[in-house]
């Protein structure tokens, strides 16, 4: 995956694709797709720059108010879609598994958008995303997170009775001795990095944005 080859044409083209997800513009990106396969462009190459450049210039722009929620759900649609033409074109001895992460807001916690937006956001970030709701018992998040062979499992509390919660996953993955099988982000309105590590968590992310480059140091 060597994008210094790219041609000027081609680099035009994925520049094309960047513009059409960030204006979330679904046909013009599906046709800009079909072109950049036509013109035999790595589709790995395409996935890894233009793809995800255009994800996190989203998830700015949510973050400065520029787009809303539903916006940018739609977006992740999108990407989603895109994606899955691009992969349809790659060798299955050279596509990239993705990394699989289980997301809940934890037990008494009932609190969804700032879950959704998180997992949205690692979706279009190429990451696969397994959402369980809220309100969601320790046993339910490490049971799911056995079941679909996670690699991280992301934390949600937006209320400081129910940060133990947080903790109570990490314990309880302690005493089954399955810690060390996941990576363990945290994240919500009162959540801290000092109570993340305070309570043995991988990561600590404050928003969107940074639970995607926790998520990629993490499971790089």
């Amino acid at each position: 995956m060597d994008i210094s080859k790219i041609s000027q044409e081609q680099k035009e083209q994925m520049d094309a694709l960047k513009d059409a997800i960030v204006t979330i513009d679904l046909e013009k990106a599906r046709d800009v797709a079909e072109k950049i396969i036509e013109q035999n462009i790595d589709p790995r190459i395409v996935i890894k720059y233009p793809i995800a450049e255009a994800a996190e210039i989203l998830g700015k722009k949510f973050d400065c108010g520029e787009i809303f929620l539903g916006n940018l759900v739609m977006a992740g649609d999108l990407i989603e879609e895109v994606v899955a033409v691009l992969e349809k074109h790659i060798p299955l001895d050279q596509l990239e598994k993705k990394k699989v992460i289980v997301i809940a807001a934890v037990q008494g916690d009932i609190h969804s958008v700032g879950k959704n937006l998180v997992s949205t956001m690692l979706r279009a970030s190429g990451f696969g995303v397994c959402d369980i709701g809220v309100d969601v018992n320790s046993s339910v998040i490490i049971q799911k997170a056995r079941e679909v062979k996670a690699d991280m499992i992301a934390l949600s509390s937006l209320l400081t009775t129910t940060m133990p919660y947080q903790k109570e996953v990490i314990d309880d993955l302690v005493s089954m001795g399955l810690r060390k099988n996941f990576k363990i982000i945290i994240g919500g309105g009162p959540v801290t990095r000092d109570y993340a590590e305070k309570i043995g968590a991988d990561g600590y992310a404050k928003d969107a944005i940074e639970a995607v480059e926790e998520a990629r140091r993490l499971l790089a």
